[in-house]
């Protein structure tokens, strides 16, 4: 699998779909998101787009009016060019698939793709053991889940590695329930939270502090929720602190990158949790920091240096680019991550 943003322009669309190999793209029918990824798809070496209808997403009222007022933003295709199937098409047949014999460590499950930020963005290789090790790893790091009885909260992308792990890969590990929301909106939000319940709440920062911030928001509304968790970026702690005591509920803060499954530590809710801090190591993982002159030395307590990181969530290496894998691992099997501790 691998992950894109609806956000994409063309030009990054072309990049991933040559750079990954992508054949086969699973797009919604909305005509924003299809045109661009109609116009690439043959320079690119799409083979397949399968087109999803909205409506079939979307509560049975919302999709009523999505087809009677939306219509205008639907995507126009012929399912009969050679490149487009409908999703209703796809899943109309009787086929009889073979189960397929994996080796959970070294067969890849995802491409993940990096922001970008220090060059040309690179799909990092997850593993299926990647994936279910950091899964069991924050599971068991954070001590108070209740299998078979959460109810998650998805308000983020599933597309970004935070949201992947968190909202998708841990809920079903546990059984757990999970509630979609197709996008942040601040009312529909505080709705959905007082009327479904939930008790899990993965969110960045923005989210927090616009609860925080918004009129009417009472701990009653919020009962529900027992842990929520922060990534992305980095929690202020005057926002931590306002959401608890609005909430009544757990704000814990973690750490990680897309090359790490994401988790590398997490505040521990059970646990004593320092302003600033990202937390402590999930269980498997070992951190260090390290010279950046010297990455094999580590530096003396005190001192700043790189933070590197092993353990069983350290993606396989990026995809293509073993030139750019064997800058960032160390001879030891640490993973360089940019960032200074």
């Amino acid at each position: 699998v691998v992950n894109y943003s609806p956000l994409y322009v063309e030009r990054e669309l072309r990049h991933q779909i040559l750079d990954s190999g992508t054949t086969i793209m699973v797009v919604p029918d909305v005509k924003v998101m299809h045109s661009r990824v109609a116009a690439v798809a043959s320079e690119a070496g799409l083979k397949t787009v399968i087109v999803c209808p909205m409506r079939g997403i979307l509560p049975w009222l919302k999709g009523i009016l999505f087809q009677l007022f939306k219509r205008k933003d639907q995507a126009v295709f012929s399912a009969d060019d050679g490149l487009h199937l409908k999703f209703s098409r796809l899943i109309e047949g009787a086929g009889r698939p073979k189960p397929v014999v994996i080796d959970a460590e070294r067969d890849i499950a995802v491409l993940q793709y990096t922001g970008g930020t220090t060059g040309v963005p690179k799909g990092a290789m997850l593993t299926h053991a990647n994936l279910t090790a950091n899964a069991a790893q924050v599971i068991t790091h954070v001590g108070c889940l209740r299998p078979e009885d959460e109810r998650v909260l998805g308000v983020l992308p599933l597309f970004h590695v935070f949201a992947m792990t968190n909202v998708m890969n841990i809920p079903i590990s546990l059984g757990a329930e999970i509630i979609l929301v197709p996008r942040f909106n601040l009312p529909d939000l505080l709705a959905t939270i007082a009327r479904e319940k939930p008790t899990i709440f993965p969110g960045v920062p923005t989210i927090y502090t616009a609860i925080n911030n918004a009129s009417g928001v009472t701990k009653d509304g919020l009962a529900s929720l027992r842990l929520c968790i922060s990534g992305g970026a980095p929690l202020p702690a005057e926002v931590r602190h306002t959401f608890e005591a609005l909430s009544g509920c757990k704000l814990v803060e973690g750490y990680g990158l897309s090359e790490t499954s994401p988790v590398l530590t997490a505040n521990p809710p059970l646990g004593i949790i320092k302003d600033g801090s990202v937390g402590t190591a999930v269980p498997g993982t070992v951190l260090e920091i390290r010279d950046l002159a010297d990455p094999h030395r580590m530096v003396a307590l005190g001192e700043k240096g790189e933070v590197c990181a092993r353990g069983p969530q350290v993606m396989t290496g990026y995809w293509q680019r073993p030139e750019d894998t064997a800058s960032v691992m160390t001879a030891d099997g640490f993973f360089k991550s940019g960032d200074i501790g």
